[in-house]
């Protein structure tokens, strides 16, 4: 019998023989190699090994009586009888036959790279691992710099005895999984010097939305245990895809993460293989990857897709780990399984899941948001797996950290908290998979959060996940996204926060009609300016030291702002690609400029904000025009470098036509030139002046975006900040209504295009109908009014 099988030897079929991880490996390194992929070398030991050990140490039957009754909700007892089991496979020595195989096949292995003793990795790789309904990934052992052959034995066994860890019998139950009908092959791969350098997961697929054209990476310091373990927050990068293929720069997001810890080789006199050390202040502060090794890996992992994909003759996305031998400065892939959660989705339906607003809440922690579900529940905090019996179904799981060992619980909790982790780690996978909330990388979760408090994990605002206080309401939304027709008034939506943009993508609109700058600004870049300004030119600013942990990562203030303004566009733009994306530049006013870092010392003192030093006039003012070029230098970096043509802009508040030409010039000084590459410019009509004067403003932009809020309150002179007056303020008004008339035929006259931005058509189906009769060529609207608005607007244009 043969019990050992060389990756050269392997191919996707042969995974009854060696489980998915290693014939995934076998099939990479054999038709990849070619495309300048690399995979470290490798061997297979056959489930079948695992069967004839089974069989010749006579242990199947006991393994048999172990788990006849055993139930998987009760935790204590599956582990007491996971425990017995594993204890039976490891104490079982392994037939000579096979171990003879086995030392010869590695003693190959270790020639090919000069070595006497190879350091290797050691990985389950069980038979029905990453089948298309279920993610067999970290169910069972990886062991990373094994060296010498007793050492290799040893893990062996435990990978074979990992088979029956208390996670992989509970997880096999609830799919309806025989135990005997799994089987386990250990993959022996070559280990890559990551613990000199760096290295992480990538998935090609959006593992929140489901969105199809990205890639995103994770990447941190040392060996990748740290990142598929959830032991780190680490870097994350997003690629789009579309644009990578066409040799564009298409990083779409970078985001540091806090990297604390360090996976590296364990001393040689070292009772263990690997060891966690913390890493250097320096390195937590800078990316673990270069742009340009993202990208290479991003090329990557799109061939790695095209492969699989043309093999099951379907799109199919990839859950790829990679890693950085800090020798010789090669990427190399080490695993590739199918993504097994959002590809396998079938519902053309969108769950929505909305926090009811007037609610109070009091944000307890907050963390990156895994899904997109709310849960309550009472708060267990767990420290071990040997408190586990004390959790309840339905309680909500805080903890360190998750990983699959505690899948058991997860699948009875209502919600999963923890202090560490990222978006790929093999705990957000499990979430994902069996559906439940979970909020990681908190890091006070198990400080702030005590056993029995009653809390709302919300994971529907974006990226960052909320903890609150107290039960707070919300309600489930199923939105039908397949059908969608096209209707002569389009239907847009309004955007703040990027990362949000993959899940809109999906909603039945053509585009997005405002992108507003200012929150990206606010969420992404949070320092004011001006202060980035000064602080390039070497001058002192207030909060100084903040400023530069905030920006530390890149190459200097400048190039901070400018890439940050780039990605939070871009990641808008890729979502929606090629549908248009009209992103307004920013409109903050000098009360909230003043909030944010670094602020003092640049921003007026002024009575009303409102109508005081805001958009376009701020824009070509001395005292800021600096700062509003490099804001310029972003879009045009989004638009021309990154290929997101789909970018039209939108300049707020122009008090008049001489304004306008004002900015148009000063964009066009920053390259952004009218018509060029297809770029559009457009006005926020939001001022009594742009409705008088249109045919003016229409000589100098290419159409107009109402905006019916502050149109509203310069028109009927109400403070709608003011609750003294706030009865007055109503876009319904006829005087409004005449405006709207006169707007709208203004930009049908000059061929010019005319939308509106504002909030009345999501509040008010009057004001949507009175827009379509009137002939307006789009509505932009809040998320969670367009399906209503959209069937108002079918209805009327069907004459019913």
């Amino acid at each position: 019998m043969q019990f050992i099988k060389f990756f050269n030897e392997i191919e996707n079929t042969d995974v009854a023989i060696v489980g998915g991880k290693n014939a995934s490996l076998g099939e990479m390194y054999q038709k990849l190699t070619p495309l300048g992929i690399n995979i470290p070398n490798g061997f297979a030991i056959t489930a079948g090994a695992y069967f004839y050990l089974l069989e010749k140490g006579g242990i199947k039957a006991k393994i048999k009586e172990l788990l006849s009754d055993v139930d998987a909700i009760d935790i204590g007892a599956l582990q007491s009888r996971a425990k017995a089991v594993r204890e039976l496979i490891y104490g079982t020595p392994l037939p000579k036959e096979l171990l003879d195989e086995i030392l010869s096949a590695y003693r190959t292995l270790s020639n090919e790279y000069n070595s006497n003793a190879a350091d290797v990795a050691v990985r389950s790789s069980a038979t029905a691992e990453d089948l298309p309904d279920a993610s067999f990934a970290g169910q069972q052992d990886t062991y990373l710099n094994i060296v010498g052959e007793a050492s290799l034995i040893q893990h062996i066994k435990l990978c074979f005895a990992s088979l029956f860890t208390a996670r992989a019998i509970s997880y096999r139950q609830s799919r309806n999984f025989s135990h005997f009908d799994v089987g386990l092959s250990v993959c022996i791969q070559k280990m890559v010097r990551s613990d000199k350098a760096s290295s992480g997961v990538m998935f090609t697929i959006d593992t929140e939305s489901g969105f199809e054209d990205v890639v995103l990476i994770t990447s941190s310091w040392g060996l990748g245990e740290n990142v598929v373990g959830g032991l780190v927050n680490p870097d994350e990068f997003y690629v789009y895809k579309p644009k990578l293929l066409e040799g564009k720069d298409a990083i779409i997001k970078r985001k540091l993460g806090s990297k604390l810890k360090k996976m590296i080789y364990a001393h040689s006199n070292s009772d263990k293989s690997t060891v966690n050390v913390d890493t250097p202040p320096s390195k937590r502060a800078i990316f673990s990857i270069s742009d340009d090794e993202v990208k290479e890996l991003a090329r990557q992992a799109i061939l790695i897709e095209e492969h699989y994909s043309k093999e099951t003759g379907r799109h199919q996305p990839m859950d790829i780990e990679w890693a950085k031998d800090g020798i010789d400065n090669k990427l190399y892939i080490v695993q590739a399984r199918p993504e097994t959660v959002q590809s396998q989705k079938q519902d053309s339906s969108y769950e929505r899941y909305i926090l009811d607003k007037e609610a109070p809440k009091k944000v307890l922690t907050k963390g990156i948001a895994i899904g997109n579900k709310i849960g309550s529940g009472k708060v267990r905090v767990i420290h071990s797996l040997a408190e586990i019996n004390a959790f309840k179904e339905g309680d909500v799981l805080v903890t360190e950290i998750t990983d699959p060992d505690w899948e058991p619980a997860m699948k009875i909790a209502s919600a999963v908290i923890t202090n560490r982790g990222g978006k790929t780690c093999h705990a957000a996978i499990v979430a994902r998979e069996i559906g439940v909330p979970a909020i990681v990388g908190c890091h006070d979760a198990t400080e702030v959060l005590s056993n029995d408090m009653v809390v709302t994990t919300d994971c529907s605002q974006g990226d960052t996940g909320y903890v609150y206080e107290g039960e707070v309401p919300y309600k489930v939304e199923k939105i039908e996204m397949n059908t969608a027709k096209e209707l002569k008034t389009k239907i847009y939506v309004n955007i703040g926060n990027p990362t949000r943009a993959f899940s809109f993508s999906r909603l039945p609109v053509e585009g997005v009609g405002l992108a507003r700058m200012e929150f990206i600004i606010n969420n992404y870049i949070k320092v004011h300016p001006l202060a980035l300004k000064s602080l390039y030119y070497g001058q002192e600013v207030s909060q100084k030291e903040e400023i530069l942990q905030i920006t530390d990562a890149y190459e200097d203030p400048k190039d901070f702002f400018v890439k940050k303004i780039s990605e939070g566009v871009g990641m808008i733009a890729a979502a929606f690609y090629p549908r248009p994306v009209i992103v307004r530049t920013s409109d903050f006013k000098s009360n909230e400029y003043k909030k944010m870092i670094g602020a003092q010392g640049f921003e007026p003192d002024e009575e009303n904000p409102m109508i005081g030093y805001r958009g376009a006039s701020r824009y070509y003012s001395e005292h800021y025009k600096e700062a509003f070029l490099w804001e310029c230098e972003a879009l045009k970096y989004a638009r021309d470098e990154m290929g997101l043509d789909n970018i039209k802009l939108m300049i707020p508040f122009v008090r008049t036509p001489e304004e306008g030409q004002k900015v148009i010039d000063l964009m066009q000084e920053a390259g952004l030139k009218q018509g060029e590459n297809s770029l559009e410019i457009y006005a926020m009509c939001e001022i009594p002046s742009n409705v008088i004067l249109a045919d003016e403003y229409l000589k100098i932009f290419d159409g107009y975006s109402i905006g019916s809020n502050d149109l509203t309150q310069l028109t009927l002179g109400v403070d709608r900040d003011s609750d003294l007056v706030s009865h007055i303020f109503d876009e319904r008004h006829p005087v409004m209504k005449k405006q709207f008339s006169s707007v709208i035929s203004s930009c049908k006259k000059a061929g010019k295009y005319v939308g509106i931005c504002g909030q009345a058509p999501s509040d008010y189906p009057e004001v949507a109908e009175f827009l379509v009769k009137e002939g307006i060529n789009s509505i932009s609207l809040n998320a969670d009014s367009v399906i209503k608005t959209r069937a108002q607007i079918e209805r009327m244009e069907n004459g019913k």
